[in-house]
């Protein structure tokens, strides 16, 4: 029999027993790097808003990020994405974290979600003088009934969900479902009361009458699923900016309630 010297099994032995390397987290990237990268679509007002001129952003989220970047001691930079890949944009590494989005099935089985930090709930939404057409929610399932919504959010599966009846018009970003009403292509789209309120305010859109809250949704940012170094930071400086009051400051400046 050939003999096989100790040190020889030994080496071999801790090659094989030796745990794989932790990849490096978010967190550890971003404070190495002095930068935190940030998705977000610009066309969520009053959450994110991209002003194509300067190509700067404002918004809820805007605020939120440049807090979080503040609080750690590195600069932020925005990435420009859209609502039918922001949450591979975080799975693929070209940004740390996104701005708000919708906590949803489909999502969470690929990416991970901070701590909610406020609350959407869905309205239907016309032009004046195509709101009487409806009242409730089924009035707009029906044959001839135009629904217009944008590829890849939550809006889209909605739409599709609760309208089998009506003719849905997927548009894909940076077209939005509310300019198809307004263009009169469409007759109703969906969206969340923080949204609607803007658009009533700046285009004159307005609720659907008899059409109660549908699917009330959490809000938070989504991060890379398997960073569980990254999610504790984000999930903990949340939890300390809600005690602080931070939120309800932000939300009341963009008039949203928490």
């Amino acid at each position: 029999m050939k003999f096989i010297p100790f040190t020889a099994v030994a080496v071999a032995l801790s090659f094989i027993s030796a745990p794989p390397a932790l990849a490096q987290s978010a967190l550890n990237e971003i404070l190495d790097g002095g930068v935190l990268k940030v998705g977000t679509t610009g066309d969520w007002n009053p959450m994110s808003v991209r002003d194509p001129a300067t190509n700067s952003y404002k918004g809820y989220d805007v605020d939120v990020m440049t807090e979080l970047a503040k609080d750690l001691g590195v600069t932020l930079e925005f990435v420009p994405t859209d609502w039918k890949t922001l949450v591979n944009g975080v799975t693929a590494g070209a940004y740390h974290i996104t701005g708000s989005a919708s906590i949803s099935p489909a999502r969470m089985k690929v990416a991970g979600f901070s701590e909610s930090y406020v609350q959407v709930e869905i309205y239907p939404f016309a032009m004046p003088e195509n709101a009487g057409k409806f009242d409730g929610w089924e009035s707009i399932n029906q044959p001839g009934v135009k629904v217009a919504t944008e590829l890849g959010t939550t809006f889209e599966a909605q739409s599709k969900a609760w309208f089998p009846n009506a003719e849905i018009t997927v548009v894909e970003a940076p077209a939005r479902g509310f300019q198809e009403v307004l263009a009169g292509r469409a007759d109703v789209f969906i969206t969340s009361n923080i949204e609607g309120s803007t658009l009533t305010e700046k285009f004159g859109v307005v609720r659907i009458a008899g059409a109660e809250a549908r699917a009330p949704s959490p809000i938070a940012m989504i991060l890379p699923q398997g960073d569980q170094v990254w999610i504790n930071y984000v999930n903990n400086w949340v939890k300390l900016k809600k005690l602080s009051g931070f939120f309800d400051e932000t939300g009341a400046k963009w008039g949203l309630v928490n």
